[in-house]
């Protein structure tokens, strides 16, 4: 069996010049990066207005779920079908990619090459961002040693430096020393790149004004009386501009059959909002007639941040929801041990399908025609397949098994077809799940109770404080990003399945200005992952000019 790296290195690549030609993309609007990846300009648009389709899953596991594959093996098999389709993903993060997650170019015969330069430096918007990121803590600690005029008080100082890797030693430091010339000691931390502010920024901005705009008013601190401190005050904002540049231009690749593919961004979908960025997605939209994204982790964080935020943010309405689950998932989901999941369990896979009708019912409640895809593995048997496949008719949920890893866009056709009929004939009454009036404890409550199943909200004293403090500050209109759990629906990562009866604790919020949206922190989140015993990156080389071991 050839490996996703194997199958990725055998395909035979068209120039990007030609992906471009087939959207009307000219030559002037294209910034080569070799002969397979590009950038397009800001201001290159098409003429179309095309229907957007929104992939998601369940709870992810780590029986894996293949939400990016099957949005690749859907746009391809829309492709197949004569439909002028264009594909929006996000980058992966290089840090997951030397870990244990892998890479986020799909799998199988449903992947977005070139596989090697998307999973490690691709076009360099990450090093980008990275950079922009630690200029602003740069200039912090130097306005400090510098006299402090803006009086910053170090220990509120909530920007953090970031690095695009998983390293856990860095979680928390102190910086600043080694005496008077080394500048003011302080406490810090360290995020992966995908946490900063700056990434969830540059996904939202519509252009670079827009940029412009969010970066003046991002939080970087507060003064002794605690009042914000902003990118605005530094005077640094040109600066961010200049780096961020070109990572705010989107990025042309294409999947393995040659459908177009914009790759562009990648914000955290347990911290941040976990979609592409808004530009690249608009540049799909104008140039094809079906558009298919998707969003991190499950339903109940990516696509509710997806459909909440984003959306809301960018006047985006989707018109169909792909949900992705596995048989293998819905087991676990189900009690079933990691180690077990080879063997038929057909009791157990009906007590997981709890969570896929928990993240269906949420999909209704914005008011949106879905398909289920059930992503076949090949330790599922026919009964396990037929027990969903029946649930899901029983229940009048409109599913499809999806063979994308092993057959391509073959294997999507089925879907594509049901998701296009669900696009004409659905019913699409696309709502949000909270008004932007609300206060910020409303939007909270409402995510919890409304999209998770919680039947109670609790907030700690220092997070009543918080979200006071942000009243007062005139933040209380933002939109709200829930930083939880991808496993659970719960902030307890071990409730899997469709809990019931149970409390989410919100211990902290913190404010995101520049990106549009306060966080609300529930259980214990990471923003620096850590490497596992035998990270990936044991088993990457270099043999004769050839990348091995890379998936």
């Amino acid at each position: 069996m050839l490996t996703d790296l194997e199958i990725a290195q055998a395909a035979k690549m068209a120039p990007v010049a030609e992906i471009a030609k087939e959207l009307g993309i000219d030559d002037d609007s294209l910034e080569l990066y070799g002969k397979y990846k590009a950038k397009v300009a800001l201001d290159s648009f098409g003429n179309k207005n095309g229907k957007l389709i929104l992939v998601t899953a369940i709870n992810p596991t780590p029986a894996g779920e293949g939400k990016s594959t099957t949005t690749i093996g859907l746009g391809d098999a829309l492709h197949r079908l004569g439909k002028k389709t264009v594909i929006a993903l996000r980058e992966p993060s290089f840090g997951p990619v030397l870990g244990v997650k892998g890479g986020a170019a799909g799998g199988g015969y449903a992947q977005v090459v070139p596989m090697e330069d998307i999973n490690l430096h691709f076009t360099g918007d990450f090093h980008a961002i990275e950079a922009a990121n630690n200029c602003v803590a740069a200039v912090i600690d130097n306005h400090m040693f510098h006299g402090n005029e803006l009086d910053i008080d170090p220990t509120r100082i909530t920007w953090h430096r970031v690095i695009d890797m998983n390293d856990r030693a860095l979680r928390n430091c102190v910086v600043g020393l080694g005496g008077h010339t080394n500048g003011v000691p302080r406490e810090d931390h360290f995020d992966i790149v995908v946490a900063s502010e700056i990434m969830a920024i540059l996904c939202l901005a519509k252009d670079m004004d827009d940029l412009r705009a969010r970066l003046d008013r991002t939080v970087v601190a507060y003064n002794r009386d605690r009042m914000p401190v902003t990118i605005k005050d530094l005077k640094i904002t040109g600066a961010l501009m200049m780096i961020l540049k070109d990572a705010l231009k989107p990025n042309l690749v294409q999947t393995l059959e040659h459908t177009p593919t914009f790759i562009h961004g990648g914000p955290f979908a347990n911290i941040a909002h976990g979609c592409n960025s808004v530009i690249a997605t608009k540049k799909a939209l104008s140039y094809g007639d079906y558009v298919v994204t998707e969003a991190g982790f499950g339903a109940d964080l990516g696509a509710e941040k997806f459909l909440n935020i984003k959306c809301r943010q960018a006047g985006l309405k989707p018109n169909a929801v792909v949900i992705v689950a596995t048989i293998r998932a819905l087991k676990m989901h189900g009690g079933v041990k990691k180690e077990d999941l080879g063997l038929e369990n057909v009791e157990a896979l009906k007590l997981g399908f709890g969570n896929l009708e928990k993240h269906i019912e949420n999909i209704k409640k914005f008011g949106l025609p879905y398909v289920v895809a059930i992503n076949r593995f090949t330790s599922d048997t026919e009964a396990e397949l037929k027990a969903l496949e029946d649930w899901s008719i029983a229940n009048g949920h409109p599913v499809s098994l999806s063979e994308v890893w092993a057959k391509g866009g073959e294997g999507a056709i089925d879907l594509a077809k049901k998701v296009i009929d669900q696009i004409e004939n659905g019913k699409n009454e696309f709502k949000f799940i909270y008004d932007e009036e609300d206060t910020i404890k409303t939007k909270i409550v409402k995510i919890c109770t409304e999209i998770y199943g919680a039947s109670n909200v609790e907030f700690t004293q220092e997070a009543k404080n918080q979200i006071a403090r942000l009243e007062k500050l005139g933040f209380a209109k933002q939109l709200v990003c829930m930083a939880k759990t991808q496993y659970s629906l719960t902030d307890n990562p071990k409730l899997l399945g469709r809990p019931e009866d149970f409390t989410v604790t919100i211990r902290g919020v913190t404010p995101s200005i520049g990106a549009g949206f306060i966080v609300a922190l529930s259980g214990d989140i990471m923003r620096m992952p850590g490497l596992p015993k035998e990270p990936a990156a044991e088993r990457m080389d270099i043999v004769n000019d050839k990348i091995v071991g890379l998936f």
